[in-house]
């Protein structure tokens, strides 16, 4: 649904109910504490190793899709503001700070960062530091504290507990929540508390129907490529809509038990926290629709790699290129009229297929009031 739905969809009025299935086993604790040292040990290894690294272009062109979302809706949320007013917005599981510049683009005048995991927190607020080490005029009000939130209310941990919030950010994390009902409510509950009426929670999430497809398709509980692996921990048969698990590795970044996400059940799920969804979207449709107008862009994060590359089969890192993994190129390059073959940017076929296992999501928080019995109502 694109934004230009919503009017017709507007005055839909929706109570709290309590038709979702609360059908997996409470707790998570224990799986906190694995993703949270996952994400701890992992280092900060800076960008000259980033560039050897075999998913440098996958991981670039992620970010990409985060900036342009994160683009979209800061535009419209500054939309509605007068010049100079306050723009406040919480980045959950906010990692090693990697969306810090975007909120800094957006002229973000208050930011709320919190993650799991202490350690990445820590490198997050040294990132932090040293973006506005001179550039006080610029530097927004900010927060950092570490806390699960899929078991921990966010907002009793603000300094200021009754903030009003315009924007919520979760990036390639709200799937830890569903191990359980009670976590992936609990994590709805911190994006939508404190998020005033009309604006935005947005993220992004692995498909669990893309997930499941090539399950099927490769007849095995464990599939992937030279990149990735997924290796399936519950019945693929009937996955639980909670705590349907499975273990995700992705070359040297990702290691860690994540759980599907069954969508129609985060839609109910949001609707009893007053989030409306407005736009869900595959990675490949993001890259279709803002490709072009955001061409420039795409080149200046390098989220494409040249191909042919300027050396023969080797890119800039002297890494070999695999030419089966660019036979699409090889075959739009028959295509062209030219005698010379094209230089294109693309991905791998492997970074590819990593790539489009993931979806954006962003949900609005619809106009809130009471019925007679006290319980919020929805509209």
């Amino acid at each position: 649904m694109s934004e230009s739905d919503e009017s017709s969809t507007m005055t839909t009025e929706v109570k709290v109910s309590e038709d979702i299935p609360k059908d997996s086993k409470e707790g998570g604790e224990k799986h906190s504490a694995i993703v949270a040292s996952h994400y701890n040990k992992i280092e900060d290894r800076g960008l000259v190793a980033r560039k050897k690294s075999n998913i440098y272009f996958l991981r670039n062109f992620n970010n990409w899709i985060k900036s342009v979302t994160i683009d979209k809706y800061t535009g419209l949320v500054k939309q509605r503001f007068t010049l100079g007013s306050p723009f406040r917005v919480l980045d959950m599981c906010c990692g090693k700070g990697g969306d810090l510049i975007k909120w800094s683009n957006a002229s973000v005048t208050h930011l709320i960062c919190t993650d799991i995991a202490l350690v990445s927190l820590e490198q997050c607020e040294n990132r932090f530091k040293s973006m506005y080490h001179r550039d006080y005029q610029r530097k927004p009000k900010v927060e950092f504290f570490a806390a699960d939130a899929t078991l921990q209310q966010l907002r009793t941990k603000y300094h200021d507990p009754s903030t009003k919030l315009h924007l919520v950010s979760c990036q390639f994390a709200f799937h830890y929540s569903f191990e359980s009902f009670k976590q992936a409510d609990c994590m709805l509950k911190n994006a939508a508390e404190c998020l005033e009426e009309g604006f935005y929670f947005i993220g992004t999430i692995p498909d669990a129907n893309e997930i499941m497809k090539r399950q099927r398709i490769a007849m095995s509980d464990t599939f992937g490529n030279d990149i990735y692996n997924i290796q399936f921990l519950c019945d693929t048969d009937n996955p639980p809509l909670f705590g349907a698990k499975y273990n995700f590795q992705l070359d040297e970044v990702v290691n860690c038990p994540e759980f599907l996400v069954h969508f129609p059940t985060l839609e109910k799920l949001a609707l009893r926290h007053g989030l409306r969804l407005v736009e869900k979207k595959r990675f490949e449709e993001l890259f279709d629709v803002h490709g072009r107008n955001k061409q420039g862009l795409l080149e200046k994060m390098q989220a494409l790699e040249a191909y042919p590359p300027p050396h023969g089969r080797f890119n800039g890192n002297e890494q070999r290129k695999e030419p089966e993994q660019y036979q699409h190129v090889e075959e739009y390059a028959r295509q062209q009229s030219s005698h010379y073959p094209p230089r294109v940017g693309t991905l791998s076929q492997k970074e590819w297929e990593a790539a489009t296992l993931y979806l954006f999501f962003a949900f609005k928080k619809m106009k809130t009031s009471y019925d007679a019995n006290g319980m919020p109502v929805y509209s």
